[in-house]
């Protein structure tokens, strides 16, 4: 970067950090030194930026070379003079701040990514997805059985994923539970697990022969 080019820019770039709200009304900017570092020019560029600013009445120089805003009007009109909008340092800090954003973005995307990954690959071993509902008649077998007892998986190949009984509704019931008439299975498996679960409750109890 030109030098008379640098202090240009830079004496812009602070005209607009005043009107941001960056650099308060009264408030004092850092030595020269800093803001030589923060621009990465010598000192003497950063000095003739502030002479552009001081010739504005946007800042006072006091003899103890401290710098102090005077005007965010003034500096607005300068920039609008000049037609200027941001400068290179200022086009740097928000790309810094967008790729901060970006990078968040990714994470929460991957995290989403992965978490619906595992939900596709739960819901494979659960075809169809939708489940179907199967009431126990009161003749059935079933009626007074433990779901363990009864070999439900193995006899329908149906996995229960709940049970309604009356107002209550029991997630993911255990083998231990009794079945009882009127119960409402909720289940998933293939394509004919509705009719093979039907078939294998609703047997009617078979008398034991005497």
């Amino acid at each position: 970067m030109h030098e008379v080019t640098g202090y240009k820019s830079i004496a812009l770039d602070i005209a607009q950090r005043i009107v941001s709200g960056e650099f308060p009304i009264n408030g004092k900017i850092s030595g020269r030194s800093l803001l030589a570092s923060q621009y990465h020019v010598s000192p003497e560029t950063i000095r003739k930026a502030i002479a552009l600013l001081k010739d504005e009445n946007i800042v006072h120089v006091s003899q103890g070379k401290e710098i102090v805003i005077l005007s965010d009007q003034n500096a607005y009109n300068y920039i609008t003079k000049h037609n200027y909008l941001k400068s290179a340092y200022s086009l740097k800090q928000e790309l810094q701040q967008l790729l901060q954003q970006k990078k968040e973005l990714d994470r929460r995307f991957e995290g989403l990514l992965g978490e619906i990954i595992q939900a596709s690959d739960r819901l494979k071993n659960l075809k169809p997805y939708h489940p179907v509902e199967i009431k126990i008649d009161e003749p059935s077998h079933a009626v007074g059985k433990t779901i363990g007892n009864l070999l439900f998986w193995q006899h329908t190949g149906a996995t229960i994923i709940a049970l309604r009984r009356g107002t209550e509704v029991f997630i993911s019931p255990g083998p231990h539970v009794v079945l009882l008439a009127y119960d409402i299975l909720v289940v998933v498996g293939d394509g004919n697990v509705q009719e093979r679960t039907e078939q294998f409750l609703n047997q009617p109890t078979i008398p034991v022969q005497s």
